[in-house]
């Protein structure tokens, strides 16, 4: 397979997918789907965004950590970057040339929020096109606020987290418990 696309014009571009989410924290279905996704693209982007309506256990700085620590090994001939961004993600994916977004699907309840969030982001850049990728089977239970709820409660999360992960969260449940 080539690197680059070619244009209308002669000319080519890389293709480049963002691959966003809070990952508070990077649980093995994102590794799992980071792996997957970079298979497709030239480069791909995970991107953790900085401030979600959310509750978070760790900072954007600590997640980014997190996140590269995880995907170090991840090597399939793919440009692979992790960077922290806020705002929309339709202007990030913009200023990064990104022509893809792609999200990850663990169940068809997933579907409907993730298809509206797709049709919002189709709205305001329609060049941006998102890709979906079904988790693999052993991680389709994984969620993260489900790592960090059973971790939290003294369940081993061996196989459910990359290594760093889990010594982050240890570390983080010892210190909240005193």
């Amino acid at each position: 397979m080539e690197d680059t696309l070619s244009t209308p014009t002669g000319g080519s571009r890389r293709r480049i997918a963002i691959y966003a989410g809070t990952f508070d924290p990077i649980q093995n279905g994102h590794v799992d789907i980071t792996v997957r996704a970079s298979r497709l693209f030239d480069e791909l982007i995970v991107a953790v965004y900085d401030r979600p309506a959310k509750s978070l256990l760790f900072s954007p700085e600590e997640r980014i950590d997190l996140v590269r620590r995880s995907l170090i090994t991840v090597d399939d001939g793919c440009k692979l970057t992790v960077e922290g961004f806020s705002g929309l993600l339709v202007h990030y994916a913009k200023s990064r040339g990104a022509t893809a977004i792609v999200r990850g699907l663990r169940a068809v309840t997933d579907f409907e929020a993730e298809y509206q969030m797709t049709m919002m982001n189709r709205q305001l850049e329609s060049g941006l096109e998102t890709v979906f990728l079904m988790t693999s089977l052993p991680y389709a239970y994984l969620s993260s606020s489900l790592v960090k709820e059973v971790a939290t409660l003294g369940a081993d999360i061996e196989g459910m987290v990359p290594a760093p992960v889990a010594e982050a969260l240890l570390t983080r449940v010892r210190s909240d418990r005193r």
